[in-house]
């Protein structure tokens, strides 16, 4: 049997405040496409730099009480990646909600995240096909942005004003040369 909580008998786990809480169950395929999309954003650009980009499925731990299995990681210090996991706050994570998971993920994981040195923590909604960018100052996030992607027939009902004013694409506080835009995160989504 893995020492690795995500998988102890055949259940997905985190350790939240130092007790093991079961994962949502198998994730849906928004979920499962958005978070694949962002790994395939910063793999692209990564590629050859020194910070890794990291999919879903692999533990970060925290501390004693916290280990996590986030949607997405990008890790600049690749000392801290081992065979098990990342052992030390990640630069960039990535949360793709799910339902039973939201309530964490916006509160006490974006809480700790902070407290441990997280620089960037996304939470990105497939049902509202948004992008909540928060960046770290001090020891607590502010919210920096967010980002909605708005389907065809959504535009087609807006004036051509508001129309203009939507952002499309955005900049991750790590990288000024990286792009990203909200059409290849929610690419192939419902």
């Amino acid at each position: 049997m893995s020492d690795n909580l995500a998988y102890k008998e055949d259940r997905r786990t985190e350790l939240i405040a130092g007790k093991v809480v079961a994962m949502s169950p198998s994730p849906r395929w928004n979920h499962m496409a958005i978070s694949g999309n962002i790994y395939k954003i910063f793999a692209i650009y990564l590629s050859g730099k020194k910070c890794t980009p990291i999919q879903d499925g692999f533990d970060l731990y925290l501390d004693d009480e916290n280990q996590f299995v986030p949607d997405f990681m990008v890790v600049g210090d690749t000392d801290k990646i081992k065979l098990d996991g990342v052992h030390g706050a990640p630069d960039l994570v990535v949360e793709v909600l799910s339902p039973s998971t939201a309530k964490n993920d916006k509160g006490y994981k974006k809480d700790i995240y902070a407290k441990c040195g997280v620089k960037e923590y996304w939470i990105v909604s497939p049902s509202d096909k948004s992008v909540d960018v928060y960046v770290l100052e001090g020891s607590s996030y502010i919210l920096h942005d967010v980002y909605t992607f708005y389907s065809e027939s959504e535009l087609s009902m807006m004036t051509e004003q508001e129309r203009a004013a939507i952002v499309t694409k955005f900049k991750c506080s790590l990288f000024n040369d990286l792009e990203i835009s909200l059409e290849d995160i929610f690419y192939r989504t419902f």
